[in-house]
């Protein structure tokens, strides 16, 4: 029989936090919410897990089977956690940190972090595996014992064995990655406006049965959202199956954000998130098969950044770039499903004869970019099918970058006969956003209602991808009929305006010149 927790309303769960956070403030090892929250995180990850597994025994005896535990004695939750007046001070750091210590038992073995990174699942992909991953990346930064006990202590108060109260900490928790992502500065790309997610995710539309990846997931914004687009069409117990163990994947290669996407995925409902924790970068494009690929990919992948010489390797000699959008953006076109394709899934979905389909939030600098970018773009359109490209307006991603993004929706059906392009605009009156009114889901309706009804309007143009291809690949089109705003125009995007025609002038000039020789 289930022992009977009393349910904790959203404001005492917020309170219970809250006095958390204020506690941890006390304690010299940590800086800032950007040290709080992971330690949060573990804290309430091996308490969720042990409340998890107490279910799970028990459903298991019920039925009369054997139930093994992730996490073995003396190293549980109930074990070293559960009693306020439990081991604390010195005693409890040297448990959590040292690779052997005296446990709550009294007796010596390895130290809480150093079992759990020593972990293995039984044929690998287990959650043994996924807890072992998670701590080896993650550091107690608490030094002060008496601290850390009354953390604990509240974080006790947290019961995660009804569905009404984690779906609430799942709120709360996605309050507190925004804050995280505030205080981060320029780790600001670990997150994507929650927005611009579910707008990507509608869109796409995925469908149970589908396979969906996020290569540079982040702290699992997109695969949160998926998941619960694809939860709304679970009718049986078999569709359930399908959407906790063959719908989603993802990749993130940093330790911080891999903690926070794990801790995400679960308060959301996914048992056994799938996400690799290594380079998602790291295999050669050309070894990428039928068996690797999937039926969407949706990302914000990293920009700005450079991979090692090793990473390089990977791509083709003449698309080797510098920018990592290009090399994940190259990534996803050899990930995708080819039309005709399918995965050995179950009855819910017919062979897929338009093949993958993704969308891809990328910087504008990838829309005019030449030499390899535009290598690149050409086998986007000749080979893919580019249908869409949504410019969002400036400031999106502000204050953490200023840098105009635009969000590419393609798929394998075929090559490109026409790209559509739509300009989101910024709310009226409004002239940018900002961290304490960024974008909203509502602004996309008309771009939503014109998605599947499309004809050209003041927001709405088409482009034959013959003509782009004549230029150069250069995708970045203005509207036609919309007006520029220059006065308000960040100055690095105005810079970033000029350079580009500057270079066009530049391109036109050689190319009179070269007219004009010819013709003599």
């Amino acid at each position: 029989m289930k022992s009977k927790v009393p349910l904790t309303t959203a404001q005492q769960l917020g309170s219970l936090i809250k006095s958390a956070r204020d506690i941890m403030r006390k304690d010299k090892g940590l800086n800032g919410d950007l040290d709080r929250l992971p330690m949060l995180t573990w804290i309430m990850f091996l308490k969720f897990l042990d409340d998890l597994e107490q279910i799970r025994e028990t459903d298991a005896k019920l039925a009369g089977k054997r139930f093994r535990h992730t996490i073995e004695p003396p190293y549980r939750w109930r074990d070293w956690a559960a009693k306020p007046d439990g081991i604390t001070g010195d005693e409890l750091i040297a448990f959590v940190n040292n690779e052997e210590a005296r446990g709550p038992d009294g007796k010596k073995g390895p130290g809480l972090f150093a079992y759990l990174r020593s972990l293995q699942g039984v044929n690998g992909g287990d959650r043994r595996d996924v807890v072992a991953t998670v701590f080896k990346g993650t550091v107690n930064r608490m030094i002060n014992g008496y601290l850390l006990r009354d953390v604990i202590n509240k974080v006790h108060g947290i019961h995660f064995t009804a569905s009404g109260e984690i779906h609430t900490l799942g709120h709360l928790y996605e309050s507190m990655l925004k804050e995280m992502r505030d205080a981060a500065g320029d780790s600001g790309e670990f997150y994507t406006p929650r927005a611009v997610v579910r707008f990507m995710v509608t869109v796409t539309d995925p469908r149970l049965g589908e396979t969906l990846l996020d290569p540079a997931c982040g702290t699992g914004g997109f695969l949160v959202e998926a998941f619960d687009h694809l939860r709304k069409q679970c009718k049986r117990a078999e569709h359930y199956a399908v959407l906790q163990s063959e719908s989603l994947q993802g990749g993130e290669a940093k330790p911080l954000p891999y903690l926070l996407a794990q801790m995400n995925l679960l308060l959301h409902g996914l048992e056994t998130p799938k996400i690799d924790p290594l380079n998602s970068l790291r295999f050669p494009l050309k070894e990428i098969g039928d068996k690797d690929r999937v039926d969407i990919i949706l990302t914000n992948p990293p920009f700005g950044g450079e991979e090692e010489r090793g990473i390089l390797s990977n791509f083709p000699e003449d698309k080797q770039a510098s920018e990592t959008a290009l090399l994940f953006l190259q990534l996803i076109m050899r990930k995708l499903r080819r039309p005709g394709a399918h995965s050995e899934m179950r009855d819910l979905k017919s062979q897929n004869s338009r093949g993958g389909r993704a969308g891809v939030v990328v910087p504008n600098g990838i829309l005019f970019g030449d030499g390899v970018c535009a290598r690149i773009k050409e086998e986007l359109l000749k080979d893919f099918n580019l249908h869409t490209i949504v410019r969002l307006p400036n400031g999106v991603f502000a204050p953490y970058t200023g840098i105009p993004t635009n969000l590419l929706f393609f798929d394998r059906s075929g090559p490109t006969k026409t790209v559509w392009y739509y300009e989101q605009p910024l709310p009226e009156g409004r002239k940018n956003y900002t961290k304490t009114q960024p974008i909203q889901f509502e602004e996309f309706a008309d771009c939503i209602a014109w998605w599947n009804k499309r004809k050209e309007n003041d927001r709405a143009w088409k482009i034959p991808a013959s003509a782009i291809l004549k230029n150069g690949c250069n995708l970045d089109i203005k509207n036609p009929r919309g007006k520029v705003d220059f006065e308000h125009l960040p100055p690095d995007v105005l810079a970033e305006d000029i350079l580009r025609k500057e270079l066009r002038i530049s391109n036109l000039i050689g190319e009179i010149k070269q007219l004009l020789k010819d013709s003599v």
